[in-house]
């Protein structure tokens, strides 16, 4: 003993009270023997302990969580089964940049190198915490009680600047339990909560205004950066003021209003004709908080989306990112700066406005883009409207979007829900859509329906997912009940993983592995999505008739509880104008679709 007087606190005490000071209002995670010590400190503190079935849920709930609220949320987990459950949904967070703190409990010091209970160290002792080192922004193995007030202060500052992520704190359980000083945590209170983000100068601003002023054909080109950023209002003044058609990303779904006058829509391979043409035509792109990912690019083949950089082709970027190692990664860039969006584009507007006051109207930009979306609607209009069941996927959609309010939070998974929800489905809240973009994580929506539920209690929120993510986790159906959260979850059932299916279908001629015994209409054996729900203490419907769903989604929104609608789906392909490198991968040298004619 050194001479310090301890205050009686336990490192697990102190580290709730350092949540506390956060404003951290609920942890997720599942309990294990090594992380007992912070759950019972939990209990005597106003942080609620969201208690999961599998820590992939609580994973994904953390991140949509993190989503709504804008800041870092925390995940309390078990060390090896419980670390590795949660990795998936770590990893998606990772990928799509949201700042998230995983604590996670580890055998104890004393036990280094002997092999006890759970522990991984086939190749490296007391090497749990590398499991997340590929995709983590850091992981940390804290190694002595007193440097936890300081590596806890470092893992929300790191989640939260630059380009936001998730962080790892790997605590071994007999630190956990050991009595010290609030002297390190006492010292860290007095730090910043958030650091100031970097902005741009005025002669880069004018460099930038000037290009695009200059330019014949400007598109700006927005990403999800945006609304980690919020810097959707920053966004919507400036294009209005440069008159700039508006293209996003997967990620960027919902930075503006889908129906404000200047926005096309996403981009590549699930991308519409005007926006992918216009990408291509474009003279100036103007691209903030955008990492130019593959189905965004159409796997970066020239003639579809971007000609950025192909021969023949003087269309120049203009990147603004907070991450630099984004900037030129897959175009090359004429114009790079590494800046936060909001900041960036409030300077932009003020000196777009100063150089020129009337700013630009490009009526006839606007006037294609008003063409555009009544012939796509009209196309669209026999499928809404169709009365064929199993359903058409554009009359769930479209039934889905008449029976939600303005500022609903719709989650999304991967399939139909996600593609044809970023090609067809009006979001008309900026931030109000929450998808898994660069790991396209199956299962991810139902869990993180129940985040953002959490993080916005007053607003409606349904997850809309294929039966083969609903399939993969649904115990988080017990968490919802249990804190009787008014979700509702809509299953596109199709009784297959349709999108594969097809894919599979259309270049070997079968589905092998891809589809479940029967139809949608008539599974074989397969699963009750009604009944599993009504098992879980839930409301469970399956939906006979087309006509039935959209009364029985505006009744389950008014009734406020966990309610799960099954609905028969026809396995129609996402329309598609951008492409896909795996089309050639598997049928070379042949015009091969990604689905089955």
């Amino acid at each position: 003993m050194d001479g310090t007087k301890l205050d009686g606190k336990t490192v697990a005490e102190h580290i709730v009270d350092f949540l506390e000071r956060r404003e951290i209002d609920h942890v997720f995670g599942l309990c294990g023997h090594t992380n007992i010590a912070v759950l019972a400190a939990l209990a005597e503190s106003p942080i609620d302990f969201i208690t999961v079935r599998h820590e992939q849920i609580a994973s994904h709930a953390a991140d949509a969580y993190a989503r709504v609220q804008g800041r870092a949320s925390v995940v309390l987990s078990h060390l090896s089964p419980g670390l590795t459950n949660c990795a998936t949904g770590v990893a998606n967070a990772a990928l799509d940049c949201i700042p998230m703190v995983v604590i996670a409990g580890d055998i104890p010091t004393h036990y280094y190198g002997k092999h006890p209970h759970q522990e991984v160290n086939l190749h490296a002792d007391a090497a749990q915490w590398e499991i997340y080192r590929p995709f983590v922004k850091r992981a940390w193995r804290v190694d002595r009680a007193d440097l936890m007030a300081d590596i806890l202060e470092k893992a929300f500052h790191l989640a939260e600047s630059g380009q936001p992520g998730p962080v790892l704190v790997n605590v071994p359980m007999d630190i956990f339990s050991e009595v010290i000083s609030s002297d390190t945590f006492d010292r860290v209170a007095k730090n910043t909560r958030a650091l100031k983000k970097p902005s741009i100068d005025d002669e880069t601003a004018r460099e930038i205004v000037e290009a695009l002023a200059a330019s014949k054909k400007p598109v700006a080109y927005v990403g999800g950066g945006i609304l980690l950023a919020q810097a959707s209002e920053e966004l919507r003044a400036f294009v209005d003021h440069m008159g700039l058609p508006v293209a996003h990303s997967l990620m960027g779904k919902g930075a503006l209003r889908d129906d404000h006058p200047l926005v096309m829509g996403m981009t590549g391979f699930w991308g519409t004709t005007l926006v992918n043409q216009t990408c291509l035509n474009a003279d100036t792109i103007f691209a903030v908080g955008t990492r130019f990912k593959e189905a965004d690019c159409s796997s970066w083949y020239p003639g579809y989306t971007f000609n950025i950089g192909a021969q023949g082709n003087d269309a120049r970027v203009i990147h603004i990112d907070i991450e630099p190692q984004e900037i030129g990664r897959n175009y090359p860039t004429e114009i790079g700066v590494v800046a936060d969006a909001k900041s960036a584009l409030r300077v932009l507007i003020r000196v777009a406005k100063k150089m020129y006051p009337d700013g630009f109207a490009r009526t006839e930009k606007k006037a294609e883009v008003v063409e555009f979306r009544k012939t796509f609607k009209a196309s669209n209009h026999e499928m809404q409207t169709s009365s064929a069941f199993p359903m058409m996927p554009e009359r769930i959609l479209a039934d889905a979007r008449l029976a939600l309010p303005d500022d609903a939070i719709i989650t999304t998974d991967v399939g139909w829900n996600k593609n044809g929800v970023g090609q067809q489905f009006d979001i008309l809240t900026p931030g109000s859509i929450l998808t898994p973009g660069g790991f396209a994580t199956m299962g991810f929506g139902p869990p993180a329906a129940i985040g953002a539920k959490l993080a916005a209690p007053d607003r409606v929120v349904i997850s809309l997912v294929g039966d083969g993510g609903f399939g993969q986790n649904p115990s988080m159906l017990a968490t919802a009940v249990e804190l009787d959260l008014g979700i509702v979850w809509l299953v596109m059932n199709n009784n297959a993983f349709g999108t594969i299916a097809g894919l599979q279908k259309a270049h070997y001629g079968l589905t092998y592995g891809t589809t479940f015994p029967g139809s949608a209409e008539a599974p074989t054996n397969g699963p009750g999505y009604a009944e599993i729900a009504q098992g879980y203490g839930a409301e469970g419907i399956r939906i006979t008739s087309t006509d039935e769903l959209l009364p029985a989604l505006k009744a389950a929104i008014a009734r406020g509880k966990p309610t799960v609608l099954d609905v028969p789906m026809i396995n129609n392909p996402t329309p598609t104008t951008g492409h896909w490198n795996i089309l050639d991968i598997y049928s070379p040298d042949k015009d091969v679709s990604h689905v089955s004619t």
